[in-house]
Parts: structure tokens; C-alpha cells; sequence
């Protein structure tokens, strides 16, 4: 198995497995810091991060600074429009202290309308192509959790990298729409390895995600310790052994009534929830933190959730069969305890 790939057709080479920016935010900024020295010292080359991110960028352009060796940096927006994409670059690109940026992404363009509005005049995608023709960034990507939204960007043919979700227990992007990237010469960055936190060994996780070939990896760890496990994985015999594989059937059985796949069928909701971000909140404090509680969408997310009437609907049209009422319940108790831990 190759350990370096070319990422579609951007040309750039880097190492199989990159460095997610996200859980950086929730330590110290000194252990942040550290952390990506660390991973850059080992061999990582290849780091993403977003604006959506709080601390990430900031934290990540010391390091490189410190650090002192060439990598690949990507970084994201979730602005819809042309100007605020495009002055969101020329923030990131202060607090990642460089003068160009290797891949910017239009950031969870959630569903087909939001993927009009980036594409369409005065969308972002036109202001991140102004932004590449002054020079301050190289190519431009996309990162969606809807397979549907990604096909779209593929047919189009706008965009030179696509991010998808995929784990053993997300796996319908290897049905069709990773082979179909590949086969167009689009790179595939796979994010959500460990669905979201979901997912606790990294062993049957990493090598299940890196058995596909020509795929970028970026799990995102936050201190060394986890990030020398993933690199230990990484470059021993990345083929699944039987036990890695009964644990793999083993939790695909047991999460499979109780994990949300975020495909957002069961929307629109008579009362308005969010459901896919209420049910999602464990694994999102997981990943940021106990501070993502405060800000005011999730908070607003969670007081729709507590107004659930529990009328079904979203139970019937959900094509796993979760027992979404029983998990909005659920959820908000385990916010509710976590908030009064805090406390």
C-alpha cells in the first residue's frame, strides 16, 4: 500500500495521513502547539483546518512558524458569498502566517440549495477563484456530509478536491462516489474516521479508511500521545485482522439503531429541531469541547429539542429506523447532567 498519494488534480504530493485541525481548540494552546510540531517532526505533511474552528488557525500558524518545514496547509469557509469568502482568506492567511495557501474549501455546503448559492454568481466559489488568481491560494475544494451535494460538485467539475465522511459505519461513499472522484481525477480528502468521536479504537478505524487507495486520511487528534498511535498504525501492516474485523461487525450492530448518519431525511421537523445536531451533540463536545454548549445555535438547537412532541415523524421517513424521539430524549439528558457538571 502506498503511503504518499497525489492528490487529484492539483498535482500536490503528501503523505496518506494528514492532521485534522479541530480537537486542537479544546487544550491548552501550548499543547496545540506542540501536538502539530509533533506531527510535522513525524513525517505529516498535509494539515487542514477551518475559520470555523475558533483557535485552530491561529494555533496552527505558530506552529508551522516554529516548526520550520514545508507542508501543505488546508483551510475552509463557510461563508456563502464572494466578498466574505474572499476576506475570510485574507484572515486565515494572517493567522496561519503564510503568504499563500495550498487548498481552500467551501466549508459543509449543507444540501443542494446551499450548493447553488456557493456556486452561483457572487458565490463563493467565485470569490475563492478571484482569491486564486491573486495569487493567495492554489486550489479549491469543497467539504459536504451529503453524498449528494459532493456528486453534484463532481458532475460540475468546479472544484479539485471534495472532503466526504466515511467509517465502517459510514460507509456508502465507497459504493460509488469514491471510485467516481478518484476516476475523474478529483483528490478525496476522508474526514470523520472515528464518526465523530463515535468510533473509540483507531486501529479497525485507520485501516479501514486507508484500505482505499488514492484517498487522504485526516483524523484529528490533540495531543501527541494519540497522535503516535495513529502514526504507529499508520506504518505497520494496515490490513485488518480478524479480531479488528469482528470488532468492526461488533459495533456496526450494536451503533446501528442508535448512531445519526447525518443524511438529514428525516427534515423537515414539525417542531423545527435540528435533529441531526442534537443527536450529533455527545461527539461534538467530544471533538470541540464542553465551551460549543454556550454558543447560541446550539443552544437554540437544544430548546427546540426540548419542545419534541414525539409525533414519529421523522421516525418513519428515517432510512436506518432510528428511535429518534427516545435519542432527542437522550441527548438532552446527557446535556443537561453535562451542564450541571460544569457547573
Amino acid at each position: 500500500m502506498k503511503r504518499k498519494i497525489i492528490l487529484g488534480r492539483t498535482g500536490i504530493e503528501v503523505t496518506r495521513l494528514g492532521f485534522g485541525g479541530i480537537p486542537i481548540q479544546r487544550v491548552s494552546e501550548i499543547e496545540a502547539i506542540e501536538t502539530v510540531i509533533h506531527a510535522i517532526g513525524h513525517g505529516v505533511d498535509f494539515i487542514d483546518t477551518s475559520r470555523a474552528y475558533t483557535t485552530s488557525e491561529t494555533r496552527i500558524g505558530r506552529a508551522l512558524a516554529e516548526a520550520g518545514k514545508e507542508v501543505v496547509v488546508a483551510t475552509k469557509s463557510q461563508q456563502p458569498g464572494a466578498d466574505k469568502i474572499r476576506k475570510d482568506v485574507d484572515i486565515s492567511l494572517k493567522e496561519l502566517k503564510r503568504d499563500k495557501i495550498e487548498l481552500y474549501q467551501c466549508h459543509f455546503v449543507r444540501d443542494l440549495d446551499s450548493y447553488r448559492k456557493v456556486t452561483s454568481k457572487g458565490g463563493a466559489f467565485e470569490g475563492l477563484c478571484k482569491a486564486r488568481e491573486e495569487g493567495l491560494i492554489e486550489h479549491v475544494g469543497i467539504t459536504s456530509h451529503s453524498i449528494e451535494v459532493l456528486d453534484r460538485a463532481l458532475d460540475d467539475g468546479l472544484f479539485e478536491t471534495v472532503m466526504v465522511c466515511y467509517s465502517f459505519l459510514e460507509p456508502k461513499a465507497a459504493e460509488y462516489f469514491i471510485p467516481k472522484a478518484l476516476s475523474c481525477g478529483t483528490g478525496v480528502i476522508i474526514m470523520k474516521v472515528f464518526s465523530g468521536g463515535v468510533i473509540e479504537e483507531a486501529s479497525p478505524a485507520l485501516k479501514y479508511a486507508l484500505a482505499i487507495e488514492g484517498t487522504l486520511v485526516i483524523p484529528g487528534v490533540e495531543n501527541k500521545a494519540l497522535f503516535d498511535e495513529n502514526w504507529k498504525i499508520f506504518q505497520g501492516d494496515l490490513a485488518l485482522t480478524q479480531e479488528e474485523q469482528n470488532e468492526i461487525d461488533c459495533l456496526r450492530e450494536n451503533l446501528g439503531k442508535q448512531f445519526c448518519r447525518r443524511c438529514d431525511y428525516c427534515q423537515p421537523c414539525p417542531e423545527e429541531i435540528p435533529i441531526q445536531h442534537v443527536l450529533g451533540i455527545k461527539s461534538m463536545v467530544k471533538r470541540i469541547g464542553p465551551a460549543v454548549l454556550d454558543k447560541e445555535w446550539v443552544k437554540t438547537a437544544l430548546d427546540k429539542a426540548r419542545e419534541c412532541t414525539e409525533c414519529g415523524t421523522c421516525k418513519e421517513k428515517c432510512p436506518y429506523e432510528l428511535p429518534i424521539p427516545d435519542l432527542i430524549k437522550e441527548n438532552i439528558r446527557w446535556v443537561e447532567r453535562t451542564c450541571g457538571e460544569r457547573r
